[in-house]
């Protein structure tokens, strides 16, 4: 008969018991490698902890946004950012304010990292700040805001007949003509197209911290108009333009993106006015953070025609600031959202002008100056962020690591195998001084071979791997050696 193993040869290899002393060579020699290559290990460890550490290519988790009043533009954007580096989780926290004078307060303070500021806002106070007030960098221009003047025009037809009509000294008396004439002259079109008209109006020109106040200023002062005689207002935006649509208010100045409400539904109202700026070129050469607009025929309805011809305006541009020290990883991420939010065609611009790193007055951060220029990285489209963001903040750190343990590394194998190899050869010594001994015949035989045996006992209790087996057999060979020796 055959045997099943003789029909299955295989079977008898299923029915041996599993290697255990082949799994414990194994495991010895990569425990010897592990421990061989222990210091190399650690200096890699420390090494990648440094890069990190000084690197720091993850940034914080939550981040505050200084924008403006509620229902403002900058409120609204504000909203969409945090809503855009969500995706990334990034938790932007919105920090309302009165607007742009006081976004950057809260930016010198701490109170904020990043925060929309207009342009020209800290012109007249900044040669009284501090150096550390002053350390801010620019995520570039995001839009420009117009100054929006809207006036009723009763009160301005109002002002203008009674401005005509008072008597004038006789030291004024060419002014007055000259007002009277160009009174008689704006009466038909009853249209404001100068700020000096606005001293008979009574007008709101916003919170301190909205920084429109001071813009104002500094534009009645280059157009000689004595402030004290003015009849201001520092009014909200919403409550402002509530008593202006009841009549308490004769003016409203705002400067704002066209996408606020309140300045799309000025626009739209019956009986209100926007005032031309014929010299709108004028002021931005005189003033750097000025940039002459214009609003289009057309463009708030164009089947209603409004408006129904070209508006000249001034504006300012709007940058996104931030404290020196904001991670650039944030600076990038904040870049990229401004691109998505800001690089569509508006009012005042064509697809992709904005943002820009033009119109600076601070400088810009390189980060974002880089998204800019180059859009965003390639490992981000398609990568997580955070992966990505550490990869790319970190392959140059690897780099010069690998550069450096690269010849280190060359010094493990010798350790490995001095290591395994010194488990076998500590016993040669032992072996030679036996030798000695049996040569000399100055122990007794008896002796010799106890010493032989217990040395063969714990000889046979080295273990090394496989591949150094040949050294244990080599030392047992000594062994029999000193034997055959010590018999003759």
């Amino acid at each position: 008969m055959v045997s099943p193993e003789a029909k299955e040869p295989n079977s008898g290899l299923k029915n041996r018991p599993f290697p255990v002393q082949a799994v414990k060579f194994r495991l010895l020699s990569l425990r010897d490698l592990l421990i061989s290559a222990g210091p190399f290990i650690v200096l890699a460890a420390v090494l990648l902890a440094l890069a990190y550490w000084w690197l720091d290519p993850q940034p914080p988790r939550r981040i505050r946004l200084a924008t403006g009043p509620e229902q403002s533009a900058y409120a609204r954007f504000g909203q969409r950012y945090a809503d855009l580096l969500a995706q990334d989780g990034i938790r932007v926290e919105l920090v309302a304010s009165e607007g742009s004078q006081a976004n950057l307060q809260l930016l010198r303070e701490g109170r904020a990292e990043l925060g929309f500021v207009q342009g020209g806002t800290d012109l007249l106070s900044r040669r009284e700040a501090s150096a550390e007030d002053l350390a801010l960098i620019s995520l570039g221009s995001l839009f420009v805001e117009p100054v929006w003047v809207f006036y009723r025009v009763g009160a301005l037809e109002r002002a203008r007949v009674a401005g005509a009509s008072a008597p004038a000294p006789a030291a004024k008396a060419a002014q007055a003509v000259a007002a009277t004439a160009m009174a008689a002259t704006n009466t038909a079109t009853t249209s404001l197209t100068s700020l000096k008209e606005l001293a008979g109006l009574r007008v709101n020109i916003g919170t301190p911290g909205s920084g429109v106040p001071s813009l104002m200023r500094r534009l009645w002062e280059i157009n000689r108009v004595e402030i004290a005689g003015l009849r201001l207002s520092h009014e909200e935006q919403t409550p402002a333009t509530v008593s202006f649509l009841n009549g308490e208010i004769d003016a409203l100045v705002f400067v704002s993106s066209p996408e606020a409400p309140m300045v799309q539904m000025l626009l739209q109202t019956p009986d209100v006015g926007l005032m031309d700026f014929p010299q709108a070129e004028a002021y931005a050469r005189r003033l750097p953070f000025v940039t002459a607009v214009t609003l289009p025929r057309g463009v708030v309805d164009l089947a209603a025609d409004l408006p129904p011809r070209n508006v000249r305006l001034i504006a300012s541009t709007t940058s996104l600031l931030a404290r020196e020290e904001l991670h650039p990883a944030l600076a990038q991420l904040f870049a990229q959202a401004a691109q998505k939010l800001h690089g569509g065609a508006g009012w005042f611009n064509r697809a992709r002008e904005f943002p820009t790193v033009e119109h600076a007055e601070y400088p810009i951060a390189k980060d974002a100056e880089r998204t800019y220029k180059s859009g965003a990285p390639l490992l981000q489209r398609y990568l997580p962020f955070w992966l990505a963001n550490l990869v790319e903040r970190m392959w140059l750190a690897l780099g010069l690591i690998v550069a450096v343990l690269l010849p280190l590394s060359r010094i493990v194998p010798p350790l490995y195998e001095l290591r395994v190899r010194s488990r076998v050869f500590r016993w040669y010594g032992k072996l030679r001084e036996i030798e000695a001994r049996v040569a000399q015949g100055t122990a007794a035989p008896g002796e010799i071979q106890a010493e032989l045996d217990q040395l063969e006992r714990q000889v046979q209790g080295v273990n090394v791997p496989l591949s150094y087996a040949d050294e244990v057999y080599a030392l047992r060979n000594y062994v029999r050696m000193i034997r055959e020796r010590l018999a003759a």
